[in-house]
């Protein structure tokens, strides 16, 4: 069935939604098929209600009219998918603790090493603060050990959530006893039954605002860890392999990219070797680098 058959009832016509669904994946790179006319619908209906228009037809006379550049922020918070856990996808984070960390850092015995990371389409922050914690313990074992975790994301709503590091109880079930003991604080109030994490990990992280999209990120730092997770399956192979490069840009070499165990980087143009189940390497310039002193 066409699904603009009955186009009245969604008040979003094939021309509206055309209209939209350029600048969506002009802008953020994302697909965006005539099956996606639903879900494009009851998001823009939040803005609608908030702004007190009359339908979705009239939000897009409005949205694209000039000097209305402040909604691009209200409408990419609407648009985007934000769905992510602690702990998701666990097998990543046992390779970076058992062959990725001893592969960069080595045995260190003393030396100092600074590992930063880059948490990339982070949402509302639960895949940095795990890689907090596991960090965190990891340091704990390894005298010597330090890291940064950098987390960006395109929606600054779910940038101040997670700035917050304020969570539902009912989402911490995959982290661990031992964890949830050590770098989760619980709500007093216990009508509102929540956890927060503990400065420590808020510190070691920090969140920011980038769109993939834009020809230069604006990082300066080189990292040697990318979690890049469940955000391409919303690309084109030809944008996959622009933000593939242009990340790879401010990956070390010997670095590690992991991406999501539902994605593949078949195919695409990059320097880039897969050596773990949707784990890739950038080939090392020198062989048998050492840490950093």
């Amino acid at each position: 069935m066409d699904p603009f058959d009955g186009a009245a009832a969604t008040g979003l016509s094939r021309k509206s939604f055309d209209r939209f669904a350029r600048y969506i994946t002009q802008e953020l790179g994302i697909k965006m098929p005539d099956t996606k006319l639903t879900m494009v619908q009851s998001r823009l209906l939040r803005r609608v209600r908030e702004l007190r228009l009359d339908s979705v037809e009239q939000y897009g006379e409005y949205f694209f009219s000039d000097g209305n550049s402040e909604e691009r922020i209200h409408f990419i918070d609407a648009i985007t998918t934000n769905k992510t856990d602690f702990f998701r996808e666990p097998e990543h984070f046992d390779y970076l603790v058992k062959t990725a960390l001893p592969a960069l850092a080595g045995p260190l015995e003393g030396c100092f090493y600074r590992l930063n990371v880059w948490s990339a389409g982070c949402s509302s922050g639960e895949e940095p603060y795990t890689l907090a914690m596991i960090l965190s313990e990891y340091a704990n074992q390894r005298r010597g050990f330090d890291f940064s975790i950098l987390a960006t994301d395109i929606s600054n709503r779910v940038l101040e959530h997670a700035r917050a590091g304020i969570y539902d109880e009912s989402l911490i079930g995959p982290v661990p006893l031992e964890f949830r003991k050590k770098y989760l604080l619980h709500s007093h109030d216990r009508s509102q039954p929540q956890v927060r994490m503990v400065p420590k990990l808020r510190q070691k992280t920090s969140f920011h605002r980038l769109n993939f999209m834009a020809d230069d990120y604006g990082i300066q730092d080189m990292f040697e860890v990318i979690f890049f997770r469940n955000v391409m399956i919303y690309f084109d192979k030809s944008t996959q392999e622009r933000v593939v490069n242009r990340m790879c840009r401010n990956l070390q070499p010997g670095g590690y990219l992991f991406v999501g165990h539902s994605e593949s980087l078949a195919g695409l143009d990059i320097p880039l070797t897969p050596v773990h189940t949707s784990v890739f390497r950038k080939p090392a310039m020198v062989e048998g680098r050492r840490p950093r002193a």
